[in-house]
This record gives structure tokens, C-alpha cells and sequence, in this order.
């Protein structure tokens, strides 16, 4: 029959226990008990949580099926063999589940049947008495032995039915039973020499079993006294792990008869245990008794000892003693630790509280040598907790970081509280798995890129890193460039990144004098889940290149050659003309000296190499200079590396007088007006303007109406008014446009004096170091270029100068179209609108022939009419030079000055 029984001790979810109990002896395949619904747990989730028995808690006399939970005998159970004589008799099983975990104590108690009868040490027991003992004299006989315990353990004794003695059955302190033959009538040796009775022994179980033996009772000669102990029962501490030879008790017996019946000899009783004759031995002389083997206080805590004394007279009677021996406990036994389970690895995201491994901690010593304390040693982010009886586990006690610590040696020590006080201690490995808690960061949050200009499409030009303390996926990193845009494009047309490595490359060839810098951010983004990014700015630098020569401005001559009139009277000093040049470069790249490469051989010029002035250096002699032209080649030079130059070439033509000088370059000095170079940024605000439909509409509308103030004044608003101040026309052109000029939007004309009147101002240009009153006359002035239909023969085309910054005469001529359609701003257009002006024919030169060969500078040369209606003798008619008002007309070329002057205005 199996019974039942259900103890549940929930703590904290963790243990809990369950009971059964099975009989001995029951065949394989027997069923015990169904562990896992008499703990109310899902049949079908048995697998997935893992269902198991500890392995430290498995016996080969019961199984479990892990299917289903059905705990079942799976080898025939031996009580006897398993417990001994131990009145109870248990077998201990641990199962667990996980996620969560659960633990469950599984108690087998073994219950005993009556599978063996009693017996004797011996089938024949003889007892020698002297007929001299008296009725009630008691003689002790060997116990039999029952294995079982329990009611099927020894009961009782019988004996054969006689007159003379009967058993007298008593019990032990531990509950065992012997029995003592007493004497129930006087013995006479004459009559009867011996008795033989049988003895039998009975067990309690149901039937009872039996076991028996001969009784042989002799009968002897008497011997009056008998040996008595100084008390029936002793009593003696012994400290266990005693050493072999301690003195246990020294036993004294004494016999009032002398010799050989006074002579004592001291023995075991034939009923002790052969477990007590091992570790006790007895001096027959002397009556001591000493330690013979190991005395252990986990085997048993009290030993009987049953001592006879008895003469060596004939007919001995003898005397009996009980000796206890109680074992005190050493603290021998130091704690065990068991794990059961143990997580190799936890997440660093794992909550307080999330239990690592569970284990139990032994101690087979009692009392305070088997109280234990456990501990875990070190600064750990763990701790223990108690879950039941002498069960733990370990659980998390705070956040775990894996990138300060990626493992833990949790050693766990056990300390028991004996004196001296033994420790255990046992250690796990627990691996921190990573979580993706870090973002990538970058090695800085600004990187400065410097890429010189004219680079490769394609080149390397930086790499940027982030880190990430994650491992695996979690430190995958990936860049990316996030979107901008760039001068109204895509920053991924400008630049592309390596996704793996984070190098940056140049998508294009970078232009200094088009883009200086620029920004943009990259992005680092991990493998993880979730996704965890970071950024950093770029600021990609580009380092100027000295890729642009020298672009020369003024002067500017037919066929790129500048012709320059050289009085014969002048002096020393004496400003011929000014080299104006420019370089897109930057820095040094940027800054220019001039030079005379050629012409110069007789020392008769020199040349400021900062400001390109070209003087005199000396007096022109007849002798030296007999000639009347010097054809002089300036050099223009940057600081670049390596330095970039362009040249041009002017020609000095000496002449009597101002007058005769301006008169034979009088065309050369309208031309120069007319071929002002046109910089790049004012064809960017005209194409600019042509997208701008509203602009248009206001320059056309600013246009009609200077043209209805001024009709054909426009020359003259140019080389006069906008010198002296034109306070009409070109000042409602200057707030009309209120824009930034650069200085590539001025060209350079001369000054033709006031010849207005009031109402307009002069802007003097004053020549530094200049020598005689006559040259101090002479000014210049820069004209605006005004984006009217009218003045486009004032307009340059832009173009980049190589070698020299004259070259054919088409390239210095206003915008020539050179195509059959008419655009504004073209010359064409301009033709156009001239055939439909209201007022005269201001570009009547424009001949058939010019027209043909592409409209060079002769055919934008404006044809003025004289007020009355008649055109001047010469536009030296309309030339003023301040301080010569009194001249007469013929007079005035020649005195006019020679000196000239730049003004840059910065704004319009």
C-alpha cells in the first residue's frame, strides 16, 4: 500500500516539498505518486520549462518520468541494506523547473514489511549455573536479531514450558529486548546435570516470524560469594575522535571468597553488538576499558556496554554491569556546498533580484558545530538569499554593467560556528551578456578638414571614428552622411563616406574661388536592437591653390597693346600709367608685384612693383631718346607656389605736348573706356537678373525712364558726370540698383573736367610723389558699368587671362555676340533696341563691315551730335582739364595731364 502525503512550504515561490511514502521490497514499475499533479503543475508545460531532478539528489531505487512526472520504483528497496536499524528510513529527491524557477523536495519514506525473522548469533546457547544459586537469580541470554524495525522488529522471547526457570524479557534504552533466564527453582547437579529447553525468539509483524535456538542450562558445584559491582550503571563522557588506547572507565568488582573464587575476570556480555566490540576493548585483569577504533558522533551519539564480572572459583556466578558511553560532538566536519543549478550568463539589463544558482549548504556536526553562516565574498553585485531549510540562491542586488564588468567570480563561503570554526567555500563563473546601452561616440564632435582645391574626384581626404563600448552586433558600426544641401545640392554630390570604416572621399574636384567651406554632419549607428546613433560636424576647409595668373585691367589697348602719351617735358616721377590687375587666388596667391620685362634697356622708366605704377626716371634727353616710341612689356607676378604671371604690353609714345599725345590716342583712350573688362560676379548678377523677372521689369522700367531725362546724354552722363558727381542720370542709376559692386564692376576712363557747371563735383585723384604743377592736373576716375541697354559697349566680356592680358581684339570688346539671335545684354539685342530709340543713332560707326568681322571696339565707339545739331570737330571738344579752363580749344590737348588714378568704390 503507498500512502500519500502533500507538504507544501512555499518560500518566496521557490521550494516547496511533497511526500510519499513506498514499502520495501516492491518490484520495478511500481507506481509512486504523480509529482507533477499532486503539485498542481501543467502537464504540457513540463517539457518547456525543463522539467529535471537535481543531479546531486538521484537514487537508483526510484525514477521519475520527466514527460509526465510520474515518480515510480525503478530497483527493489532494501530497508535493511539503505537504514539499518534506524527507525526511520527516507530517501530525499530534489526536481526543479525553470522560467521561473521552481524547486520542489521530494521525501520517499521506506516503509518496513516483515521480511525477516528474528535469530540468534548461535543455534546453541549454553548457560552454566551452580546448583548452589538461588531461586530469582537471573541469568542473561544472547539476543536475536530482527533487521526490522518498527511492530515487525523483536517482540518477545518464549521458552519451553518447565519447573525450573521462566524468560523475564525486558527492554533497552534504545528499545531493543533480551531476555534473562531466571531461576525459579533450586538446581540439584545430582539429579540433573543439564537442561536443555528451546528458546525462541518473536517478532511483532503480522503473521509474526520467528526464530529459535537450543538452550543447554549445566548445572555446577557452588560457590558461596559472587563478584559486585560498585553500582549497576555507569555513565561516561567520551569525546568523539577519541584517539585509539583513551581510557573509557576503569570497572572494579570485588569477592568476598578468596583465592581462585576471589579472583575476578572481566568480559563482555554476550548480547552486546559486534559494532561495540570494535571500538571497545576490555582488560580481563583489570577491568578497564579503552578506545579501539574510530568513535564517530554522526554514527551514533551513545554506546551500552554490558560488563560481566566473575570469579575464577568453580561453580562462578557472575556479576553484571551496564556501562553508557555518550559521545560529545567535535567540530570535525566543515560545511558542504552543493550547487544544483547555476546561469552561466545573466544580461546587464537583468532586474534586482534575478536568481543566478541555487545551492544548499551540510553540516553533519550538531548543535553550534552544524549552525552555519554563508556569505559571498568580494564587492559583487550579488547577494544570497534564503529560500528554505538549508537552501539559497543568488540573486542579482543591482544593475550590472558589462562594460566595467563582463564576468563575476561569485565565490560563496560557508562558516560553520564550532570552535575552532571550519569553512567551505566554492566559486561559479557568471558571464554579464551585453545589451545595447551605448551609443556609438565619436573621437571628437568637430572635425576640421583641410582639402586643397583641384583635388582628384575620388580621393581620400579624412577619415572620422566612433567607438562603442558594446560587443558583438551592438558595436557593429555603420557612418552615413546625413542630407544637406550645399550651395542648393545634395552634400552626398560634394562627399561620400565608407559605411564600415568612415573614411571620407571627395565626390568632386573643389573650386576655392567657387566654394570656401562648407559643413555637414556624419552619423555613427550601431548593429544593435534598438538601433543607437550619434553625431559629429565636419567642416570641410578647402586650402587655396595658386591655379589663377594675374588678371591685368587696365590699361587696356586695340590688338593687346596700351598706348600711352610721354610729354618730352616731363619729369622725373612722371606717372605714365598704372598696371591694374587682380587674381581670383587668395593670401599669397593673391598678392602681385609688377615688373618691366623688356623696353626698358636705357633706364628710362621704372616700375613701383606694389602698385604697378609706371615713371619716369629720369628726364627725357634727345640724345638718349631719339626715338618717339618705347615698346614696354610689364610683367604681372603673384606669390604663389609655384608663382603665376601675365604680361602686358604698353607703348610710350613720346610726344611735344598733352595735347598732341591725347590727340593721337584719342581713340585709344575712348577704346579703353570701351573695353573695361567685366568681372565674373557681375555675368553671375546678370544671369541672375534674367531668371529674376521682377528685377527685369524694374531695371526696364529705370531704364525708359533715364532715357526720357536723358535721351543722348549718356555718353556724356558717363565720361563727365559720373566723374564729377552726376547727380541725374547716374544717380538715379546708383539708388535704382543699391547693390554691392565688386571691383570688377568699375572701368577706368578719363576725366574730362566740369564742363556742367553747377551741380556736379569732381572727384580729384591725387598722385602720390608726382613732380611738377602740370601733372598735378591730370585725374582718373573709375566708371560704374551699368547693366542699361544703352551702355553695352561699355561691357566686357570676362574671360581669364593665361599669358598675357591682351590678346586679340575680339576678346576685349564688349559682349559680341558672334550669333544671328538677339539677347539681351548681346549686341545685337542692343542694336536692336537702338533701332527702335526714339532719340539718335549714338552707334552710327556700326558699319555693314563691322557688323560682318563681329563688332570690334571701333563699331561700339559711340558718333556724338553736337547740340546745334552738327557733329563736334573732336570729342576733345567735350574734354576738360581742371586749371586750363582758359586754353583755347586748340590748346587743349596740350595741356592735358598725364597723371593717373584708381578709385575702387565698394558699394554703388
Amino acid at each position: 500500500m503507498i500512502v500519500l502525503l502533500i507538504v507544501l512550504c512555499v518560500t518566496d515561490r521557490v521550494l516547496s516539498q511533497i511526500r510519499y511514502s513506498v514499502p520495501e521490497e516492491a518490484n520495478h514499475g511500481t507506481l509512486v505518486g504523480n509529482i507533477a499533479e499532486d503539485l498542481g503543475l501543467d502537464l504540457t508545460k513540463l517539457a518547456s520549462r525543463r522539467f529535471q531532478v537535481v543531479p546531486s539528489s538521484r537514487t537508483p531505487y526510484l525514477e521519475v518520468n520527466l514527460e509526465n512526472g510520474v515518480l515510480f520504483v525503478n530497483e527493489k528497496i532494501d530497508r535493511e541494506q539503505i537504514c539499518k536499524q534506524s527507525s526511520s528510513c527516507q530517501l530525499n529527491m530534489e526536481v526543479f523547473l525553470e522560467n521561473p524557477l521552481e524547486l520542489f523536495r521530494v521525501e520517499i519514506e521506506v516503509v518496513d514489511i516483515n521480511d525477516n525473522p528474528p535469530s540468534f548469533p548461535e543455534t546453541d546457547i549454553t548457560v552454566e549455573i551452580s546448583e548452589s544459586a538461588t531461586p530469582g537469580t537471573r541469568f542473561p541470554l544472547e539476543s536475536a536479531f530482527d533487521p526490522d524495525v518498527g511492530s515487525n522488529a523483536l517482540r518477545t522471547y518464549d521458552i519451553t514450558t518447565n519447573n525450573y526457570f521462566y524468560l523475564d524479557v525486558q527492554t533497552q534504552t534504545d528499545g531493543n529486548k533480551f531476555a534473562e533466564l531466571v531461576l525459579e527453582k533450586p538446581l540439584d547437579r545430582e539429579q540433573q546435570a543439564a537442561h536443555r529447553y528451546v528458546l525462541t525468539a518473536v517478532d511483532g509483524g503480522q503473521p509474526p516470524r520467528t526464530g529459535t535456538a537450543l538452550l543447554v542450562v549445566k548445572v555446577l558445584d557452588s560457590n558461596d560469594n559472587v563478584p559486585v559491582f560498585e553500582q549497576p550503571v555507569y555513565t561516561v563522557i567520551l569525546s568523539e575522535n577519541a584517539p585509539v588506547g583513551t581510557l573509557v572507565i576503569q570497572l572494579n568488582a570485588t569477592d568476598m571468597d578468596d583465592g581462585l573464587n576471589g579472583e575476578i575476570v572481566y568480559s563482555f556480555s554476550n548480547h552486546i553488538s559486534n559494532r561495540v566490540k570494535d571500538l571497545f576493548s576490555i582488560d580481563p585483569r583489570t577491568g578497564r576499558i579503552e578506545v579501539r577504533g574510530e568513535v564517530d558522533f554522526e554514527e551514533s551519539s551513545l554506546y551500552q556496554i554490558f560488563v560481566q564480572a566473575k570469579d575464577l572459583g568453580p561453580n562462578a556466578v557472575p556479576a553484571h554491569c551496564k556501562v553508557l558511553v555518550k559521545v560529545t560532538d567535535m567540530n570535525d566536519n566543515a560545511p558542504e556546498i552543493t550547487f544544483s543549478t547555476v546561469t552561466e550568463s545573466v544580461s546587464e539589463k537583468a532586474a534586482p533580484g534575478t536568481v543566478i544558482a541555487l545551492l544548499s549548504v551540510t553540516d553533519r556536526d550538531a548543535e553550534e558545530n552544524g549552525q552555519i553562516h554563508v556569505e559571498i565574498l568580494g564587492d559583487v553585485p550579488f547577494k544570497l538569499k534564503s529560500s528554505f531549510r538549508n537552501y539559497f540562491t543568488i540573486v542579482t542586488d543591482g544593475p550590472l554593467n558589462r562594460e566595467q564588468a563582463d564576468s563575476y567570480s561569485v565565490t560563496v563561503v560557508a562558516r560553520d560556528k564550532g570552535a575552532p570554526s571550519l569553512a567551505t567555500s566554492k566559486s561559479i563563473r557568471v558571464h554579464v551578456s551585453d545589451e545595447n546601452d551605448n551609443a556609438p561616440t565619436f573621437t571628437q564632435p568637430i572635425y576640421d578638414v583641410y582639402v586643397t582645391e583641384n583635388n582628384v574626384p575620388g580621393a581620400y581626404i579624412h577619415a572620422v571614428t566612433a567607438l562603442d563600448p558594446d560587443i558583438g552586433q551592438n558595436a557593429l558600426i555603420s557612418y552615413s552622411i546625413l542630407e544637406c544641401d550645399i550651395q542648393g545640392m545634395s552634400v552626398k554630390t560634394y562627399v561620400s563616406i565608407n559605411e564600415e570604416t568612415g573614411y571620407l572621399y571627395a565626390l568632386r574636384s573643389f573650386d576655392y574661388e567657387q566654394l570656401k567651406d562648407f559643413t555637414f554632419m556624419v552619423q555613427a549607428r550601431d548593429a544593435g536592437t534598438p538601433e543607437l546613433s550619434s553625431n559629429a560636424t565636419v567642416k570641410v576647409i578647402i586650402v587655396d591653390q595658386n591655379d589663377n595668373p594675374p588678371l591685368v585691367l587696365a590699361p587696356l589697348g586695340k590688338n593687346g597693346t596700351a598706348k600711352e602719351p610721354l610729354p618730352r617735358s616731363a619729369e622725373p616721377g612722371y606717372l605714365v600709367t598704372r598696371i591694374v590687375a587682380m587674381d581670383a587666388d587668395d593670401g599669397e596667391n593673391a598678392r602681385l608685384s609688377y615688373s618691366i620685362q623688356r623696353g626698358n634697356e636705357n633706364g628710362m622708366f621704372r616700375m613701383d612693383w606694389r602698385t604697378g605704377e609706371l615713371r619716369t626716371a629720369r628726364r627725357v634727353s634727345a640724345k638718349r631718346d631719339p626715338h618717339r616710341l618705347y615698346d614696354l612689356l610689364i610683367e604681372v607676378r603673384d606669390h604663389g607656389q609655384p608663382p603665376l604671371s601675365s604680361s602686358a604690353s604698353v607703348l610710350v609714345m613720346l610726344v611735344d605736348s598733352v595735347t598732341e599725345g591725347r590727340g593721337t590716342g584719342d581713340r585709344g583712350g575712348i577704346a579703353k573706356a570701351k573695353d573695361a573688362t567685366l568681372d565674373l560676379t557681375l555675368i553671375l548678377i546678370i544671369a541672375l537678373g534674367s531668371v529674376s523677372f521682377i528685377f527685369l521689369l524694374v531695371m526696364i522700367v529705370l531704364a525708359v525712364r533715364c532715357q526720357k531725362d536723358k535721351k543722348l546724354n549718356i555718353y556724356t552722363c558717363l565720361t563727365s558726370d559720373c566723374c564729377l558727381g552726376c547727380n541725374t542720370c547716374c544717380s538715379r542709376q546708383g539708388r535704382a540698383r543699391k547693390k554691392k559692386l565688386s571691383k570688377s564692376d568699375i572701368m577706368l576712363v578719363q576725366s574730362t573736367g566740369n564742363v556742367s557747371g553747377a551741380g556736379t563735383a569732381q572727384v580729384p585723384v591725387e598722385e602720390s610723389g608726382s613732380f611738377g604743377s602740370l601733372h598735378q592736373n591730370q585725374n582718373y576716375c573709375y566708371q560704374m558699368k551699368h547693366q542699361r541697354a544703352e551702355l553695352s559697349y561699355l561691357v566686357d566680356r570676362p574671360r581669364r587671362v593665361n599669358s598675357s592680358a591682351f590678346q586679340e581684339a575680339d576678346l576685349v570688346s564688349s559682349k559680341d555676340s558672334g550669333h544671328g539671335d538677339s539677347e539681351q545684354g548681346d549686341s545685337d539685342h542692343d542694336a536692336t533696341n537702338r533701332g527702335h530709340s526714339s532719340g539718335a543713332d549714338l552707334f552710327s560707326n556700326c558699319t555693314e563691315e563691322c557688323k560682318a568681322l563681329g563688332h570690334s571696339d571701333r563699331c561700339w565707339m559711340p558718333s556724338f551730335v553736337a547740340s546745334e545739331g552738327r557733329q563736334g570737330p573732336d570729342y576733345r571738344s567735350n574734354l576738360h582739364v581742371p586749371g586750363m579752363d582758359s586754353v583755347p580749344d586748340t590748346e587743349r590737348g596740350k595741356g592735358f595731364a598725364s597723371s593717373f588714378r584708381v578709385d575702387i568704390p565698394e558699394t554703388a
